[in-house]
């Protein structure tokens, strides 16, 4: 069983990645953040580096998606190889960020990768308004956030809702950030996993 997470800067993946794991005792996947040799340039000039730092996504994702296909445990990831595509890459280029040169080839490469893979079992999408991330963001205090811009994140948004209101690939599971704290609240939590076992076993 495969079950990705999906949703903005800030939205509560990698807390509800966590939380997931622990109560169905399934392996977490988390991003490549802390690793990552790009994101603090990217954020000093998103221009210069987009196409570096979308490229160590596409590849790091693809790398953790092969392992999850050879493998037999059940996985929660944090974030999937999607979201690089049709969020990020296609956002920075929208924003004049990544060249049309750039923006194609990065898309050649990830439609050439995307024959490879199987989508997951669901799709779990952590809908937020643009207050929910900026106090998240501020909340969990990592520097190269800080500089994030409320337009980048509200363009974030718009791509997410086309790229989910368009999702064809399996089951989906949509969750308004804004109404659920998970995080403290157990019944919160406990609707989602109900929610969760729902969608995975087919019970009404």
């Amino acid at each position: 069983m495969h079950i990705a997470i999906v949703g903005n800067i800030g939205a509560g993946k990698t807390t509800l990645t966590e939380l997931l794991s622990k109560h169905f005792t399934w392996e977490a996947q988390y991003e490549a953040v802390d690793n990552n040799p790009y994101l603090e340039d990217f954020y000093g000039d998103m221009k210069r580096w987009s196409f570096n730092l979308q490229i160590y996504f596409l590849n790091s994702r693809f790398q953790q998606l092969i392992e999850l296909q050879q493998g037999d445990k059940n996985i929660i990831q944090d974030r999937t190889i999607y979201e690089d595509a049709y969020i990020f890459a296609e956002n920075l280029h929208d924003m004049g960020l990544m060249s049309s040169r750039d923006y194609e080839n990065y898309r050649a490469i990830f439609d050439n990768i995307t024959t490879f893979i199987k989508p997951p079992d669901l799709l779990i999408y952590l809908k937020a308004s643009v207050p929910t991330l900026v106090n998240n963001i501020q909340r969990r205090g990592r520097e190269y956030e800080s500089g994030i811009r409320l337009d980048y994140l509200s363009k974030l948004n718009d791509k997410y809702k086309k790229w989910i209101d368009n999702y064809k690939e399996g089951k989906l599971l949509v969750l308004d950030k804004d109404k659920l704290d998970f995080a403290n609240n157990p019944e919160d939590l406990g609707f989602i996993i109900q929610s969760i076992e729902r969608e995975i076993h087919g019970l009404f």
